[in-house]
């Protein structure tokens, strides 16, 4: 039997357009790669009380049916804290309207140089949305403790005096307060705002 060549190119285009719909079918059932660490919480970590950058004490339980983003950092922070803050910053507007949703918390591990009004002006600068939240010692402890969230001061030479050490990880919390993924540092706003659309699908 010999094979025209309308024939040939009509069954090039069916293989074609079979091996299109099975990998798109592949990559459509393929279960989804976060870029950071999922939680299978059950149980909301607990709830604290802070101070935000207006001067409000605010309970982590106000904000119950908002997805919560927290970061543990400080704003004498050179490299760290900036940069993952950029990114939550760029990560907003790539939310669309699911941004209304979301809120940004920067809790400061530096309570003895961060206050309410500096906490402001840091926080802002990465989006006008963004609240800053400051405490006590014992009350940021409070804050950091059920997260998992490590910081220490560490002296230096300099103007500054000391750094803070601390986890660079950013949590995020389901609208009932349960942890459901902590991001890494370095995942990017692009990175985020997938994780985040997934997520609150």
């Amino acid at each position: 039997m010999k094979i025209t060549k309308k024939t040939l190119v009509t069954i090039v285009i069916i293989a074609i357009v079979l091996f299109a719909g099975a990998y798109f079918l592949g990559v459509k059932l393929r279960p989804y790669s976060y870029h950071g660490r999922t939680i299978q919480s059950t149980d909301p970590p607990g709830d604290f009380t802070l101070i935000t950058h207006d001067g409000q004490r605010m309970h982590l339980s106000d904000y119950e049916g908002k997805w919560v983003i927290l970061y543990y950092g400080y704003t004498f922070c050179p490299d760290v804290c900036p940069t993952t803050m950029m990114q939550l910053g760029r990560m907003m507007p790539l939310l669309g309207k699911k941004a209304k949703n979301v809120q940004v918390f920067m809790i400061s591990v530096d309570p003895e140089r961060d206050t309410p009004e500096r906490m402001k002006e840091y926080v802002t600068y990465f989006h006008p949305d963004f609240i800053g939240l400051v405490g006590t010692p014992e009350e940021v402890a409070d804050a950091a403790t059920p997260f998992g969230i490590y910081y220490k001061k560490k002296e230096v030479e300099g103007a500054s005096g000391y750094l803070m050490d601390h986890t660079a990880s950013v949590t995020i919390l389901d609208p009932q307060g349960r942890v459901r993924l902590i991001w890494p540092y370095g995942v990017t706003a692009e990175e985020m705002a997938e994780d985040m659309k997934h997520l609150m699908r």
